[in-house]
């Protein structure tokens, strides 16, 4: 079966990849991807998703400026081709983008109209802002940057938030990290999970700061709440 299908939203149409549970009808996992693109780390991420009963998609975040981006996370070159993208990439309208993504799926004759979002680094964010902002059943954030500069949103948090946040990050500091805390400290519906002596990315498969131990418990833990929010 096709490993694409196509989201159409009032900006334009663009593509995002599927894997498919062995079982259907089953809810459905919006993933969302870092500066690289939806890449193999990311089709990985999809494909074991669909392995534990899950519709996973992950649409393509920078449709707008570089349709197709699949870059690596060992090429200097790739690594500065995506921060150019990150850095220019416009997160309302993102944000946007990922609301349209749930719209369809839910609509996907295989899905129980059941959709959570989870996303890493870039994607983190943008599952927070389109958990703030428009209706999804669950939502899961790996080290979302800059998270920390759209707390004054947490009031429109309705939705089940589960966060991982790597307590030796290089791109979330400390104070940041302490900031997100306090923000979701007073929301009964948000969990925040700190991994001491982890680095950001510590889940991405074959990344330079990969732990085993760690990231099976943050997946463990994601598994759980995504079973729970969305059966």
């Amino acid at each position: 079966m096709e490993n694409r299908i196509v989201i159409e939203s009032p900006d334009g149409t663009f593509r995002a990849y599927i894997s498919r549970p062995a079982k259907v009808p089953a809810p459905a996992v919006v993933v969302l991807q870092e500066l690289f693109g939806v890449n193999a780390d990311i089709r990985k991420t999809c494909d074991e998703l669909a392995e534990q009963g899950f519709i996973a998609v992950a649409p393509d975040l920078f449709w707008r400026q570089e349709p197709g981006v699949d870059l690596s996370v060992t090429s200097e070159a790739d690594w500065q081709h995506g921060l150019r993208l990150y850095q220019a990439y416009d997160r309302d309208a993102g944000a946007r983008d990922v609301k349209d993504t749930i719209g369809v799926v839910a609509k996907l004759p295989e899905c129980t109209g059941k959709v959570a979002v989870l996303g890493y680094c870039l994607g983190a964010l943008m599952t927070f802002l389109a958990a703030v902002r428009y209706r999804v059943d669950a939502a899961v954030a790996y080290h979302g940057g800059d998270t920390e500069k759209y707390l004054g949103e947490v009031d429109g948090l309705h939705s089940s938030l589960l966060m991982h946040l790597a307590e030796e990050d290089e791109f979330i500091s400390k104070p940041a990290q302490a900031e997100i805390k306090a923000a979701l400290a007073g929301k009964p519906n948000a969990t925040v999970y700190s991994y001491p002596g982890q680095n950001h990315a510590f889940t991405r498969h074959n990344g330079r700061h990969y732990n085993a131990v760690a990231a099976a418990l943050a997946n463990r833990r994601t598994n759980e709440f995504l079973h729970q929010q969305l059966r």
